[in-house]
């Protein structure tokens, strides 16, 4: 193999013979799912990737969009990042997705609320149940003390390195990299204030369907959980699929459930209405 790769020539023609070879963590191009929900055309599907164990991935999606992530084989960790497309100064606020809505466990009818008031993503629907808004996640210290080599060119990548190679995509920096809640795995808050991981694995297919407010510039990573007791490296396939939705309406039943999501969803419309 190392000859044929020092003649160009047979470099290329090795190349061109992966053509049309599929692997388990990989985009489709062009996105094709066969188990959107009823309603959902071909045509409108956007994106559709498996995203590899310790791997990373990134989408600029429209408002209305829906995103759907799922735990395909139960040990995915969903580290995730929103910044508004068009305006990335602003983004998740992790605590004020806790605080403003007097809750510290995300599930279904909840909000990924910005640091400006706003509705970043409502979580449409979550079969789930386990997710955690305050542990953040790895580093390259954190994992070089776990597990061994942790930066992106090592075999334990962490999760801040995976974030920082998908901001980049958007023309995005270091202090752009801002805290994530991480879906598929929970933690749970003591009387005294420790945190106690819930890390699982758990049963595969679990699911969390995403709506997006606005539009927005979601990264993923995909690194095992910073407090996962586990000594060795252990996540699994994470698979996106996005399609295009309608907008929220005045009657969304999300959108009224509490005075202060009212007034996030009313600074999204006020927003778009410039």
């Amino acid at each position: 193999m190392t000859e044929t790769l020092a003649n160009p020539m047979a470099a290329r023609d090795h190349a061109r013979s992966m053509g049309g070879t599929v692997v388990e963590a990989m985009p489709l191009l062009p996105p094709v799912a066969t188990d959107v929900p009823d309603g959902v055309s071909a045509d409108d599907i956007v994106w559709e990737e498996t995203i590899a164990a310790g791997g990373y991935a990134t989408r600029r999606l429209a408002r209305g969009s829906r995103l759907r992530l799922i735990d395909v084989k139960g040990d995915a960790c969903a580290g995730l990042q929103v910044f508004n497309a068009e305006m990335p100064t602003e983004r998740l606020n992790v605590a004020d997705t806790v605080k403003v809505q007097w809750n510290a466990y995300l599930a279904a009818g909840k909000l990924l609320l910005s640091d400006m008031g706003r509705v970043l993503m409502s979580i449409e629907a979550d079969d789930a149940e386990m997710h955690d808004c305050f542990s953040g996640t790895s580093n390259a210290a954190t994992n070089l003390a776990k597990y061994g080599e942790g930066r992106n060119s090592g075999a334990y990548p962490n999760g801040r390195d995976r974030f920082l190679l998908g901001a980049a995509k958007h023309g995005l920096g270091r202090r752009d990299v801002h805290p994530c809640v991480n879906l598929f795995k929970g933690t749970k808050i003591e009387l005294d204030g420790a945190i106690t991981p819930d890390v699982g694995p758990f049963a595969p297919g679990r699911s969390v369907v995403l709506r997006a407010e606005m539009d927005v510039i979601v990264v993923i990573a995909n690194c095992p959980h910073v407090l996962d007791p586990r000594s060795k490296y252990s996540v699994t396939p994470l698979r996106a699929t996005a399609w295009r939705g309608a907008t929220t309406t005045e009657a969304d039943p999300i959108r009224n459930a509490t005075p202060e999501g009212l007034r996030a969803f009313l600074n999204v419309e006020d927003y778009y209405r410039r």
